[in-house]
């Protein structure tokens, strides 16, 4: 996939595609259909599949810093999602004063038509672009006449009656809902990132934690979660994650720290990916760090019985009877729930769960 940053960097050879425009934020299955629904015109026209997108997103250069809105994705999460789906060009238009103010007239003949020569557009009906919003999809239908380019609306994704959309997903992280996001993204919801050096905080209490920085100005989740991890030399390993600042410590900056059940390795410097399957509980602030590590202890227990009870960690062995505790059998061995081989972190063979999941 060819990622074009800027009007500017647009070449001769880049005239000539399909396209739409949009925020993409999330990748959903609502925005997998409008892609779908490009390979078409594409397969005819021969020709590439263009994503035009927008760094940063309108709706967080109008907020301003004061209140972003939640990002799903950052750029380079969006990035490697387009590229899984076969995407063959991104241009990413650098979002400010002088795209906000341009007139929906110039961004049509300029860059639609003369720089990209576009010959089939598919974007929704309600799409609006343009100084004061006053490009619609009437006017992109009459200029395609007169420029000689398709347009076509793109159909709306339902999931349980309601349209998919990247604001429904924020709604279903913010409630807290995993299984609704997920029906609604066609895959958990993750995040990805390196892993970094952080206070060690959580190796002082007996749970060290994968650090991760969001780079994000606001983040959709927020609490304590029941994650899957993967990365390079690392399959979908299980763990407990808390999103926040770590209000007991004194924390200051929003940041992901991911606990791995049972590992033992290093994965400073790796760029990992989060999977997000079950909320636990909110972020809170405790009065000492032993209650703060009572806690710890009762979220990752309580993530290992979410994980045993789906077949993705064996249970514990049962306590040993009193023929065995009489030395007249032997106990039984605890299971080992992962194993390493040529040096790679294995999680147990798969079941139905991680199946259904990206990486296996």
């Amino acid at each position: 996939m060819e990622f074009i940053r800027g009007q500017h960097n647009l070449r001769p050879r880049h005239h000539g595609c399909v396209a739409t425009i949009g925020n993409f934020d999330g990748v959903h299955l609502g925005h997998q259909a409008i892609l779908t629904q490009l390979a078409e015109p594409a397969g005819q026209l021969r020709l590439p599949r263009l994503v035009i997108t927008f760094e940063p997103q309108p709706q967080e250069f109008f907020a301003g810093p004061a209140a972003p809105p939640a990002r799903l994705m950052r750029l380079r999460e969006k990035l490697l999602a387009l590229n899984g789906l076969g995407i063959e060009r991104v241009l990413c238009l650098k979002f400010d004063q002088r795209l906000a103010a341009m007139p929906a007239e110039t961004f049509i003949e300029d860059l639609l038509v003369r720089q990209l020569g576009i010959r089939s557009l598919v974007i929704g009906d309600d799409f609006r672009f343009g100084h004061r919003r006053t490009g619609d999809f009437a006017m992109l239908v009459a200029a395609g006449q007169q420029h000689g380019f398709a347009v076509a609306d793109s159909h709306s994704y339902m999931v349980d009656g309601e349209r998919v959309s990247s604001t429904r997903i924020r709604q279903a992280l913010g409630w807290g809902d995993l299984e609704l996001t997920m029906q609604l993204l066609g895959r958990p919801y993750d995040m990805c990132g390196r892993v970094a050096h952080g206070d060690q905080r959580g190796r002082t209490l007996g749970f060290p934690t994968a650090n991760i920085h969001l780079h994000r100005r606001a983040t959709p989740v927020y609490g304590v979660y029941v994650v899957l991890i993967s990365g390079p030399g690392l399959k979908l390993w299980p763990g407990v994650a808390n999103v926040g600042r770590r209000p007991t410590v004194q924390g200051v900056r929003e940041q992901l720290e991911v606990h791995l059940l049972d590992f033992q390795g290093d994965l400073y410097g790796k760029h990992v990916r989060v999977d997000f399957l079950h909320y636990l509980r909110p972020e809170q602030r405790f009065e000492s760090l032993d209650a703060l590590r009572q806690q710890i202890q009762r979220d990752e227990q309580d993530a290992r019985d979410w994980f045993v009870a789906r077949g993705i960690l064996q249970a514990p062995p049962s306590p040993p009877t009193p023929l065995l505790q009489a030395g007249k059998g032997v106990n039984p061995s605890p299971p080992a729930p992962f194993s390493q081989k040529n040096k790679e972190a294995s999680p147990p063979p798969s079941t139905p769960l991680l199946q259904g999941q990206r990486g296996v």
